[in-house]
């Protein structure tokens, strides 16, 4: 069968090549809105979900789309992609010496039927400092990436001290999870 990736984001790419997947990409356009109320894993579920919406009339049949969304969650809020590099400082100095959560929630399509899964991983961070975030903002431009950092980044390397659960959900698409899911949804 063959793969769609419902995303543009580069990590998401590298990941699924590493996977030994051939696939192409589309990108999504959809609003991606959600309702603050609901919990983190119905928010990354129904993004991921409009994602499937909005792509799945541009492939064709036998064609297995996947879709994703990840969110940063802390102190039970939603911190999303920074607008900007002073949001992209403000953010980070708010996850600074605090542990929060990642959630990813991915959604396969295939011939009409789906199936969708989330996963949560803990990342403590240590205290950053001023120069040290400044630095990573100017240097990385994480304005593309949920919380404002990529762990994979040097503000990750320097910056977590340890993380509970899937690392590449992190990352942005949790790889273990996906090839049991994949597995599962074929069988």
């Amino acid at each position: 069968m063959k793969i769609v990736l419902g995303s543009a984001s580069p990590r998401r790419s590298e990941l699924l090549s590493k996977m030994g997947f051939e696939f192409t990409v589309l990108k999504a356009d959809c609003a991606e809105d959600f309702n603050a109320t609901d919990s983190p894993e119905q928010i990354v579920l129904s993004i991921a979900q409009q994602k499937v919406n909005a792509l799945q009339d541009e492939i064709i049949p036998g064609d297995l789309l996947i879709c994703a969304d990840t969110i940063v969650y802390l102190d039970n809020e939603v911190i999303g992609k920074p607008i900007d590099h002073q949001d992209a400082i403000n953010l980070l100095e708010k996850i600074s010496g605090k542990t929060h959560d990642v959630f990813t929630g991915v959604v396969l399509y295939f011939n009409g039927k789906s199936t969708s899964f989330s996963v949560k991983t803990s990342v403590h961070f240590r205290t950053l400092t001023k120069p040290e975030i400044v630095h990573y903002v100017h240097k990385d431009q994480p304005l593309d990436k949920a919380g404002s950092y990529g762990i994979q980044d040097w503000i990750g390397l320097i910056g977590v001290e340890k993380i509970e659960g899937s690392y590449t959900n992190v990352m942005g698409l949790p790889t273990h999870e996906l090839f049991l899911a994949l597995q599962a949804f074929q069988a």
